[in-house]
């Protein structure tokens, strides 16, 4: 094991020059996963029609809560990872790694079989149709089949970061997306395989990265890599991953139950193409939403190993150099979003009801958009550093005590137009709780002693 090997410049370098270096790759690794929705959504909107984009965002509660698994074991295990590194335990690092394998394949199995098993009964309580349940059903089949591959594409890309290898993440998952992008067009418009195409694409593209990746784990040369001994579960590396990954689980966990919410209220309210409309609204906003999540993930491994050193001083930099870029760029997301609605939404369609309700609510939906980058830095940086007590609590804040009772009680005042308005007024209120734990935490890391 050679010492150039080890990521020491963590605790080293500058820390702007280590944030550009480890949230570039993440960002645009982040920002093309964002685009491959998108394209998607395009795809499917135009290749298969509106309602099929409305039968796509049936499916997102499912896909949240699918994600939520998979950040219980890849967001906890490379922060831990993280943190290993900084106490220079290379033993339990290398341990990490397998336990990541096994705990995605259980995981990701019991998943697939148990959503299977009650597909439909799930996609009727989610707010399908006669006309949406055909295109959310055939989509979710083909993505459920997969989804042991994409747990593990999605975990050991965190690990790649973990470990001082962001360019290869970055480039596992641009090939990805590019696999993606190629094939989704073939399988829609040649083969005419319709929505499934689009879901086919998705798979195809992780199962080719997967392998790229286990080869990359596959290295011995590397101070962590895969190795006899490592494949057994650990009992405490399960449980400090998981109680780790426990604050985005939840908060992806409970995202499942909002979107159920929101598509009952569209549906309720505006109908099927309001469902749609909402697909619409959540692509483009998650557009932002990855960018500073990309931001976030360069973060995380210069938190996680300077506080495992006991380097205070820089975990404060490199958290509000963070804020600072993740303000920017919803700032920008607000500003394209207010003022250029219609030509976004006329990306995804040419249906004209669709494009109008779709516009109203993106320009309800971002209305708080330039101080929403607080709350979601905030979450990541208590998770980077094992505060996960604090992350939980933040996470569920928005979610579930904001606008969980917004969802149940604007709808019955404004109608449609309360569903839209529910999201900003939870961003505001996270963002105020945000703030004043992140004034808390600073006041502490200017203490000689960490409490």
């Amino acid at each position: 094991m050679e010492s150039k090997d080890l990521p020491i410049a963590l605790g080293t370098e500058k820390v702007g020059k280590l944030l550009m270096q480890y949230a570039i790759p993440a960002i645009i690794a982040m920002t093309a996963s964002s685009l491959y929705n998108i394209t998607d959504s395009i795809f499917i909107g135009h290749g298969v029609g509106a309602l099929a984009i409305s039968g796509l965002a049936l499916t997102f509660p499912l896909m949240n809560l699918a994600a939520a698994f998979g950040s219980l074991v890849g967001v906890g295990a490379s922060t831990l990872m993280s943190v290993r590194l900084g106490q220079k335990d290379y033993d339990t690092a290398n341990k990490i790694l397998g336990n990541v394998f096994i705990l995605n394949i259980i995981l990701g199995l019991a998943y697939t079989v148990v959503v299977l098993s009650f597909l439909d009964p799930i996609l009727y309580f989610f707010g399908a149709s006669a006309a949406t349940l055909p295109y959310a059903h055939q989509y979710m089949v083909v993505i459920l089949l997969g989804n042991v591959v994409t747990h593990m594409f999605l975990g050991l890309n965190a690990l790649l970061r973990s470990t001082g290898r962001p360019q290869k993440a970055m480039y596992t998952t641009l090939c990805s997306v590019l696999i993606n992008v190629i094939l989704n067009p073939l399988f829609i418009f040649v083969f005419k395989w319709g929505i499934q195409g689009s879901a086919f694409a998705t798979v195809i593209s992780q199962v080719v990265m997967l392998v790229w990746q286990i080869n990359i784990f596959s290295n011995k040369k590397h101070f962590i890599h895969l190795k006899k001994g490592t494949f057994r579960l650990q009992r405490k590396i399960v449980v400090d991953s998981m109680a780790i990954g426990l604050s985005p689980f939840l908060m992806n966990a409970a995202s499942c139950v909002i979107v159920v919410l929101i598509n009952q209220g569209l549906i309720h309210y505006g109908g099927d193409l309001a469902v749609g409309a909402y697909g619409i609204v959540n692509r483009v906003v998650f557009l932002f939403v990855m960018i500073v999540m990309g931001i976030n993930q360069g973060m995380q491994p210069i938190a996680g190993y300077n506080f495992g050193a006991g380097h205070y001083d820089r975990v404060t930099e490199v958290l509000k150099k963070t804020l600072f870029l993740a303000t920017g760029v919803m700032t920008l997301g607000f500003l394209i979003g207010e003022f250029s609605p219609h030509a976004v939404a006329s990306v995804f369609t040419t249906d004209k009801t669709l494009i109008n309700m779709a516009s109203e609510g993106l320009r309800i939906v971002i209305v708080f958009f330039p101080i929403v980058g607080l709350p979601m830095v905030t979450a990541n940086f208590f998770q980077s550093i094992g505060m996960a007590g604090k992350a939980i609590f933040l996470s569920l804040t928005r979610q579930l005590i904001f606008l969980l009772p917004c969802l149940l009680i604007l709808p019955m005042i404004f109608g449609l137009k309360g569903v839209w308005y529910s999201m900003p007024a939870a961003d505001l209120a996270s963002s105020v709780i945000s703030t004043y734990l992140l004034v808390s935490q600073f006041r502490k890391f200017r203490k000689p002693v960490i409490v």
